[in-house]
């Protein structure tokens, strides 16, 4: 594909949720939200703006800006602005590792619903067992390349992978060492 067109895809059918949340403070809510509609190119749409806040729960918050809002209202007006578009994949970098537990499990369960009600697939990058633990399948990587599967883990079963995996990495750091 040429630049153009990758440009077109990556606004058209992507998302992108950070967990530096990536809002603009001299935007309202709203706009944060439309954004990737404008940038677009396309007719910002107030009403669909207004859904998406709606089903993060912060339908009332539109005409705020972002730092009017505490860290986790911040992170739905992410996903808020990821799912505008109604993306087929999500993007998620460490979407929780800024916010309390609480707050954290409220955000999975969003972007949970974006996988089982909303078609979309999430594709979440974490070093939180607790937060890998809401995926269907996870994929852990060590030095770069897949080490290992698993389907719909627990928590304790991914942290004990987790585990395994950085004593392997010990085991042979400290065998180069050695050497």
């Amino acid at each position: 594909m040429r630049e153009n067109e990758l440009t077109e895809l990556r606004r058209s059918r992507l998302g992108f949720v950070f967990q530096a949340f990536n809002l603009l403070p001299s935007l309202t809510v709203e706009q944060n939200v439309l954004l990737p509609v404008r940038l677009a190119g396309r007719r910002q749409d107030r009403r669909r703006a207004g859904e998406v806040l709606g089903q993060v729960g912060l339908g009332d918050k539109g005409r705020r800006r972002p730092g009017e809002l505490s860290g986790g209202q911040q992170q739905r007006v992410a996903i808020a602005r990821a799912l505008v578009t109604r993306p087929d994949v999500i993007f998620a970098d460490e979407p929780t590792g800024a916010l309390d537990t609480g707050t954290a499990a409220e955000v999975l369960g969003l972007l949970r619903h974006a996988v089982s009600g909303l078609g979309a697939t999430v594709v979440m990058v974490t070093h939180d067992p607790v937060a890998a633990a809401w995926a269907d399948r996870v994929l852990f990587l060590a030095d770069g390349a897949f080490a290992d599967g698993l389907e719909r883990g627990s928590v304790e079963e991914i942290a004990g992978r987790m585990s395994a995996l950085t004593a392997r990495a010990r085991a042979g750091a400290m065998a180069g060492v050695a050497a």
